[in-house]
C-alpha cells in the first residue's frame, strides 16, 4: 500500500464497531411458518466443552418452576460426592437418582460399576416409562451407550417410545448418533479454552 492509499478499515477501531451489521436488531420474525406446539421434546447436550449437565440442571429449574414434577438420574457421578446440584435438586423435590461409582480410573472393580449402570438404567427406563415424571434427566448417559454398558439400543427405544408429556434431557460427550437422531434440539458444547489444561481442578460451586 502507498502513503496516499486508504486503508478500508481502521486497525486501531473495535471490532464491533468495523461490523455494525452484528449490532442490528432482527428485521424479520426468525420463527418458522406454521410453527406447532408438542407436547414434550428430547434435548442432547454434548461435545467436549463444560456447561452439558450445567444446562441440564438450568433447565431442571425451570421444570421446577412450571410446577413439573422432575427427575435426575446421574448415571456417573457417585452419590457419595453431595454435589451441587444434587443438594439444591433434593431442596426443590427433585427425584434424584445417583446411580454411579464415579470415576473409571478411581474404580477397583468395573465390573462391579457395570453391574451398577445396568441397574441404573433399568431404574431410569421404569422411571420414564411410568409417566409421572414431565422431565426426566439422564446425566452423562452417553458414557455408559458409548462404553457399551448399557443397551443403546434400549435407552433410544425408550426415549422414543416414552409417555407423551415426558420431556428428556440427556448428557454427554460423544453422544451416539442415534442419541443424536432421536433428539428435537442437540447442542454440541466445544471447548475454547478450560481451567483444568492449566492444572486447577474442579472449583466448587463452578464445576460441581
Amino acid at each position: 500500500m502507498t502513503n496516499d492509499e486508504t486503508p478500508d478499515t481502521n486497525p486501531n477501531e473495535p471490532s464491533s464497531a468495523k461490523d455494525s451489521s452484528a449490532e442490528e436488531p432482527l428485521a424479520d420474525d426468525p420463527r418458522p411458518d406454521g410453527g406447532t406446539t408438542t407436547p414434550s421434546v428430547v434435548v442432547v447436550n454434548t461435545g467436549d466443552g463444560k456447561g452439558k449437565s450445567t444446562a441440564a440442571f438450568g433447565v431442571m429449574v425451570r421444570g421446577v418452576a412450571m410446577g413439573w414434577r422432575v427427575a435426575v438420574v446421574q448415571f456417573v457421578k457417585s452419590g457419595d460426592w453431595k454435589v451441587g446440584e444434587e443438594k439444591i435438586g433434593r431442596r426443590l423435590g427433585v427425584d434424584w437418582l445417583a446411580v454411579g461409582e464415579g470415576f473409571t480410573w478411581d474404580s477397583d472393580d468395573l465390573d462391579h460399576d457395570k453391574a451398577l449402570a445396568a441397574d441404573g438404567w433399568r431404574q431410569a427406563r421404569d422411571l420414564i416409562m411410568a409417566g409421572e415424571h414431565q422431565l426426566v434427566i439422564l446425566d452423562e448417559i452417553t458414557y455408559l451407550m458409548n462404553w457399551d454398558w448399557i443397551d443403546s439400543t434400549d435407552v433410544i427405544a425408550t426415549i422414543a417410545g416414552r409417555p407423551t408429556k415426558v420431556n428428556i434431557v440427556a448428557t454427554g460427550r460423544d453422544a451416539p448418533d442415534a442419541l443424536l437422531d432421536v433428539a428435537d434440539t442437540a447442542t454440541e458444547m466445544s471447548k475454547i479454552k478450560h481451567a483444568y489444561d492449566t492444572g486447577i481442578l474442579a472449583k466448587k460451586g463452578i464445576d460441581y
